[in-house]
C-alpha cells in the first residue's frame, strides 16, 4: 500500500472514530465570574434605642474565573458535554451592617501544555507546570448598603447600591502535549510499537494505516516519549487531522522519525527511492507547519529491519543522506536500524535519545 495517498476514506472514517475515541485537545469555554450581591437597605431596632439609624451591610464580591493547570493529559474531556460556567454570585448584605458571603470562586481545570487565548484581546496563556494557577476574569464588587451613605446631613439614608457586573469571556484552549521526544512518521511505519518497545507501554498496535488516532505517552526513567499519530502529505494544512497532531510535537526537544522499511506488505520491502520520498514528505509538513521544527535535532529509525536484507538497508540509508539528512549535523543527526524484536537495537536507540537530549539540553 503507498501510505503517501492514503484513500480518502480511510481519512474519513479516522475523522468519524477521532471524534468518539480520540483525546480532547481542543475546546471552546464560555466563561463568567459572578456578579456582586446588592447592599441593602436596614434600620437599627433595639429595645431602649431609637432611631438607630441605617444598619445595612454590604453585599459580597462574587467569585472570580481561575484556570489551573493539572498532570491528566486528557482532563478536557470533562468539558465534552458542558462548555459553559459561571462562577458563584455574592450574596446581598444584611442587617447589622454584615457583608454578604463572597461567592465561591470557579476554577477551571487544564491538562499542563494547554495554551488559553482570549478571543476578544487575542492575548494567550500558556500553562506549563502541573500546580499553575491564573486569574482570568474577576467577580464583581459587592454594592454598598445604606449605612455607607450615612452623613451628618443624611442620617437616614434610604440609598443602596446594586452588586458591580460580572466578567464574561470566551476562551479557545489548545493541548500541545509537553513531552521530550516526539516519534514522528507516515501511518504504518512503527511507531506505536517502537514506543512500547522504549517504554515498555502498551499502546494498541495494528498492520494498518490510522491505528493511533490520538498521541500516546510512555517514558524512560524520566524522558517523556509522545508517538504522534501518522502524517501524511498536505498534513499542515489539516488533511488527515495532521494538523491537531503537529501541534503535539511543538514543544518536544528531540524528533525520533519512523521510516518503515516494509511497503505495507511483510514479504515486499519499500524501494529505496520510497524512503528518500517518504522522508521528505514528513520534513516538508514539519517545516510548513512551524519551520523552527526543522530545526530540532532529528534521529532516523529505520524500522522493520527484519523483513529486509543488509543491502536494502544500506541502499535505504544512501538515499536519506541524498534526501539531504546528514548524520554528523550539528553532533546530534543518527541513522539507527532498529526491531522491536531487537533489545540490542532498542537499547542502542535508548542511548541515542539521551546522549542527545543530553546535548540538547
Amino acid at each position: 500500500m503507498n501510505l503517501c495517498s492514503i484513500p480518502l476514506d480511510a481519512i474519513h472514517n479516522a475523522r468519524q472514530n477521532y471524534s468518539h475515541m480520540a483525546l480532547i485537545d481542543e475546546i471552546t469555554l464560555y466563561l463568567e465570574s459572578g456578579t456582586g450581591g446588592d447592599g441593602v437597605v436596614r434600620w437599627r431596632h433595639e429595645k431602649y434605642i431609637q432611631h438607630g439609624g441605617p444598619f445595612g451591610g454590604k453585599g459580597g464580591k462574587g467569585g472570580d474565573v481561575m484556570f489551573e493547570a493539572v498532570a491528566d493529559i486528557s482532563y478536557l474531556r470533562h468539558y465534552r458535554t458542558q462548555n459553559k460556567f459561571v462562577a458563584e454570585h455574592g450574596q446581598p448584605g444584611g442587617t447589622g451592617i454584615r457583608t454578604g458571603k463572597n461567592g465561591a470562586d470557579l476554577i477551571i481545570k487544564l491538562p499542563v501544555g494547554s495554551r488559553v487565548t482570549e478571543q476578544h484581546t487575542k492575548q494567550t496563556y500558556d500553562f506549563v507546570k502541573a500546580g499553575e494557577r491564573m486569574t482570568m476574569l474577576i467577580g464583581g464588587d459587592g454594592g454598598r448598603g445604606n449605612h455607607s451613605y450615612k452623613t451628618s446631613t443624611n442620617r437616614s439614608p434610604r440609598q443602596f447600591q446594586h452588586g458591580h457586573p460580572s466578567q464574561k469571556g470566551i476562551f479557545d484552549i489548545e493541548l500541545a502535549l509537553i513531552a521530550d521526544v516526539g516519534i514522528i512518521g507516515l501511518p504504518n511505519a512503527g511507531k506505536t510499537t517502537l514506543l512500547n518497545a522504549l517504554t515498555h507501554a502498551t499502546a494498541k498496535v495494528g498492520n494498518y494505516p490510522f491505528t493511533t488516532l490520538e498521541p500516546n505517552l510512555g517514558a524512560i526513567g524520566p524522558i517523556i516519549v509522545a508517538d504522534v499519530p501518522g502524517l501524511i502529505e498536505g498534513a499542515a494544512q489539516g488533511k488527515g487531522l495532521g494538523d491537531k497532531f503537529l501541534r503535539h510535537i511543538s514543544r518536544t526537544k528531540l524528533l525520533v522519525h519512523c521510516i518503515g522499511l516494509d511497503a505495507g506488505d511483510p514479504l515486499q520491502p519499500l524501494e529505496p527511492s520510497k524512503i528518500r520520498e517518504h522522508y521528505t514528505i514528513i520534513r516538508t509538513e514539519l517545516g510548513a507547519y512551524e519551520p523552527s521544527l526543522l530545526e530540532k535535532p532529528e534521529i532516523i529509525v529505520l524500522t522493520k529491519s527484519d523483513l529486509v536484507t543488509k543491502s536494502q538497508i544500506t541502499a535505504a540509508t544512501k538515499q536519506l543522506k541524498k534526501a539531504g539528512f546528514s548524520p554528523d549535523k550539528s553532533g546530534t543527526g543518527k541513522i539507527l536500524i532498529v526491531s522491536s524484536q531487537n533489545k540490542p537495537s532498542v537499547a542502542a536507540l535508548k542511548k541515542a535519545i539521551s546522549q542527545t537530549l543530553a546535548k540538547a539540553n
